[in-house]
């Protein structure tokens, strides 16, 4: 430290530049911890903001009345419609077919002429066995002679024998040929039988060649031009697809094997198609098939619906979706599903040292399991619904019924019409 010319004294210049600096450090230390706390500070705000307690939410139970009415339990499937009656038409023969004498959705009659194969090879083969027949026949008329003139020359020998100007040899060589006359005649009679059948073999199978229809109804199908050759060695080609009567028809629809309890012959359905989505019609069950259908995993029954087509609108083959109807009970309780499904919010216990803590909020614990919750879980708890009393709620065992899928039918239980059902929370921040 030195002294200036006025008696004052200064600090050297090193001096200073310390001071300085360990001034400064100070400002930036205290400038940092400011900082810090502000942000801690907006920290706790928000989170406090954030996970706020229960008092800062607004608890509303949305609530629907339960009402009086009918009640119409479905069962749905979808399906095809085909004709009642349909003939698949075919060839029992091969050959080159020569006419068609319907198109598609023609009508047609019992006994009319669909089509006509080439017959050239048919009648020659018909002509080939009358002639084999004529044959036989001839055959027939020459072992006759042969017969009748071994019998005379039998006689003969036999009456010379009598006088015994015959020797046994010649008799018995005579009677030998007598007899063999007479089993050739047989043979002769046998081939015309057979030639017989073989020309009526032929006649049948030219008879074949004209292909007639064995129902009247319409042709849905025709699967075969002129010219084209039809082959039928290992199945019957299909030519013609006929339908006995459109105003009758049935809808086949795989009831799953969940439903098919409950579906029963003479049941009542409604469907829908495609074409009509607005439209709606009836139908009844004929008949439920006991043998299931598998495809992908998934059982199901075939189930045949009765169809009136009086106005034609339907057609084979359309796809459909039938609600069959089940179950229906009039003039009952009912009550909506989301009652039946609704469970109150469990009430959470709060400790001291976890209640108040931004810890426990932001990084909560499970729910630790009591023993009396762990033996409620074992055993299944009656069906209750849940009403309103004086704000808080309160819970009413009820016995159900049949349900549609959206309401239930309430059996027995301190339920009355009107009365207010809790379905919902609605969570409000305040």
């Amino acid at each position: 430290m030195t002294a200036d010319s006025n008696g004052s004294t200064s600090l050297p210049d090193k001096e200073i530049l310390n001071i300085l600096e360990h001034e400064g450090e100070a400002h930036k230390h205290i400038t940092l911890w400011i900082l810090t706390t502000v942000a801690i500070i907006v920290f706790v705000g928000v989170a406090l903001l954030w996970f706020g307690d229960g008092d800062s939410q607004s608890v509303r139970y949305k609530t629907v009345a339960v009402k009086q009415g009918n009640l119409t339990v479905t069962v749905t499937a979808t399906g095809t419609l085909e004709p009642v009656n349909q003939v698949d038409v075919g060839s029992e023969i091969s050959g080159t077919i020569e006419k068609v004498n319907v198109d598609f959705n023609d009508q047609v009659s019992q006994g009319q002429i669909l089509a006509v194969l080439d017959t050239d090879q048919l009648q020659a083969r018909v002509n080939q066995a009358a002639a084999s027949l004529e044959l036989a026949k001839a055959k027939v008329e020459e072992a006759m002679a042969t017969v009748r003139e071994n019998k005379q020359k039998n006689a003969r020998q036999l009456a010379l024998a009598a006088r015994g100007l015959c020797s046994q040899e010649d008799c018995d060589a005579a009677q030998a040929a007598f007899d063999r006359a007479q089993a050739s005649l047989s043979s002769a009679k046998a081939q015309v039988v057979q030639a017989q059948a073989s020309l009526e073999a032929e006649k049948t199978t030219l008879r074949k060649a004209t292909i007639y229809s064995p129902i009247s109804g319409i042709v849905l199908k025709r699967n075969v031009e002129p010219g084209q050759t039809v082959a039928a060695s290992l199945q019957t080609p299909v030519l013609f697809t006929l339908a006995e009567d459109l105003t009758q028809m049935e809808l086949q629809v795989d009831v799953d094997e969940a439903d098919v309890g409950q579906v029963k012959q003479g049941q009542d359905a409604i469907f829908t198609v495609d074409a009509y989505p607005n439209k709606q019609f009836p139908a009844k069950i004929t008949e439920v098939h006991l043998a299931p259908q598998t495809v992908e995993g998934v059982v199901t029954y075939k189930t045949v619906l009765r169809v009136d087509n009086s106005d034609l609108l339907l057609r084979p083959g359309m796809t459909a979706t039938a609600d069959i109807t089940v179950n229906k009970v009039q003039n009952v309780l009912l009550i909506p599903n989301a009652a039946l499904r609704f469970s109150p919010p469990a009430k959470q216990e709060n400790t001291s040292s976890e209640s108040d803590s931004l810890l426990s909020k932001i990084m909560p614990h499970p729910p630790r399991r009591t023993s009396k919750q762990a033996k409620e879980s074992s055993v299944i708890k009656q069906q209750k619904v849940w009403t309103l009393h004086d704000g808080e709620l309160v819970d009413v065992p009820v016995t159900i019924g049949a349900t549609d899928g959206s309401f239930t039918e309430i059996v027995a239980g301190d339920i009355q019409p009107g009365m207010l059902v809790v379905v919902d929370i609605v969570t409000t921040r305040g």
